[in-house]
């Protein structure tokens, strides 16, 4: 889980170290016509560390009956890597907030 640290003046002027969880995102897979099954599953196999074959096959087919799947939910960095290199191999994907 990711945080900020943010510095908050105390009572009697001392500076407590205060956490503030970061958001997080959703990272999406939207179907499309153009990739094979194969190629989606490798793909989010390669992008997502420590995400597993059946774990793959199964966004994959959500995206495919759904039209969308959610990949992971993390901090805003990770998420944009991630969107992008799915992106970068041909496929459709966005982030959105975690809400």
């Amino acid at each position: 889980m990711s945080t900020d640290v943010l510095e908050k003046p105390a009572i009697g002027q001392k500076t407590a170290t205060v956490r503030k969880i970061a958001p997080r995102y959703r990272v999406l897979l939207h179907n499309d016509d153009f990739n094979s099954m194969e190629h989606v599953v490798q793909t989010l196999i390669t992008t997502i560390g420590g995400l597993t074959q059946p774990q793959a096959v199964s966004i994959m087919m959500e995206a495919h009956s759904n039209g969308i799947a959610l990949v992971i939910t993390c901090a805003l960095e990770p998420a944009e890597f991630y969107c992008e290199t799915l992106k970068n191999h041909g496929l459709t994907s966005t982030i959105e907030p975690d809400e």
